[in-house]
């Protein structure tokens, strides 16, 4: 079985609002990005909460209706780094038959089902302990780590990043190659939210 984590704890400070509750279609960005992983077929959705926390944990609250999904607040997320979200993540992931925990964006509601599939069927066929997809050369979002991982990645102190350990264990990452650069996009300004609606 596969969780997600979703990373939905920053602080919005470039966006100038709070970046999850923004509306994408009919619905809010923070919505539509659970919604994917759920139509993915992932059964267990957990979103770390930061910025805006009490707004976006009603959002969360309202989409338990419809979807598995769970929240858990990072209470370091002024220091704005995403490795204290995955770390608070993996934390909460307690159930033994979790095998491998797919770490998404709350803010890339590009990301599409199809991507999401892909890197869950490359794991369950490979059983690489990380699977992550990428777009003319370069890594994006999501990416999936294997259990076996996890206690390295919790350990991480604050001067190290996602991305070092990535490059730690380059050897072991097996690449989906995606013919869709939505996997390298995410939402940071008001130009990027106007150019992604577009």
């Amino acid at each position: 079985m596969i969780s997600a984590i979703i990373l939905a704890a920053g602080k919005s400070a470039r966006m100038g609002n709070p970046k999850m509750l923004l509306p994408w279609g009919d619905t809010t960005i923070i919505e539509h990005v659970i919604s994917v992983f759920s139509q993915a077929g992932i059964k267990d959705i957990l979103v770390v909460t930061g910025g805006a926390r009490k707004q976006v944990e009603t959002v969360i609250l309202e989409c338990r209706k419809k979807y598995p999904v769970r929240s858990v607040y990072n209470e370091n997320y002024m220091m704005g780094d995403m490795l204290s979200s995955i770390q608070c993540g993996l934390r909460q992931i307690t159930n033994p038959s979790i095998e491998a925990a797919m770490i998404g964006l709350g803010d890339q509601p590009q990301v599409q089902e199809r991507s999401v599939r892909l890197l869950c069927e490359a794991f369950l066929q490979t059983k690489s302990p990380l699977i992550v997809p990428s777009f003319q050369m370069r890594r994006g979002h999501p990416w999936l780590v294997a259990s076996p991982l996890w206690n390295e990645l919790i350990k991480m102190d604050s001067t190290q990043t996602p991305r070092d350990f990535l490059n730690a264990h380059a050897e072991n990452i097996y690449y989906v190659g995606m013919d869709t650069p939505t996997i390298l996009s995410d939402l940071d300004t008001p130009d990027d939210y106007q150019a992604a609606q577009r």
